[in-house]
């Protein structure tokens, strides 16, 4: 499955509470069951939380589930990049 980067804008996050950073969790948690439950293919792996901006990595059958996941929980789709590529320091490493 395709892996996705979003970049979501929402003023003044990074300064957000453990508990409304929780509260955002668990909507995006709910509507993903719901998701699932209508046998979409969509998977949230973690999001880096930033000023203005979060970046949240999804695995998704294809973009429209991302776009449907952002309507549904009310939280942005401001940017959808899927991703092409992997690297890490292990890249650097001849082959084997």
């Amino acid at each position: 499955m395709p892996r996705y980067i979003i970049e979501r804008d929402i003023p003044d996050i990074g300064s957000a509470e453990r508990v409304a950073l929780r509260e955002a969790a668990q909507k995006s948690n709910g509507v993903l069951a719901e998701m699932k439950a209508e046998n979409k293919s969509i998977q949230w792996e973690h999001s880096y939380v930033a000023g203005n901006k979060t970046f949240c990595v999804y695995i998704a059958d294809d973009e429209t589930l991302i776009h449907e996941h952002a309507q549904r929980s009310g939280f942005p789709a401001t940017q959808v990049t899927k991703i092409r590529k992997m690297i890490d320091p292990v890249t650097a490493e001849p082959d084997a």
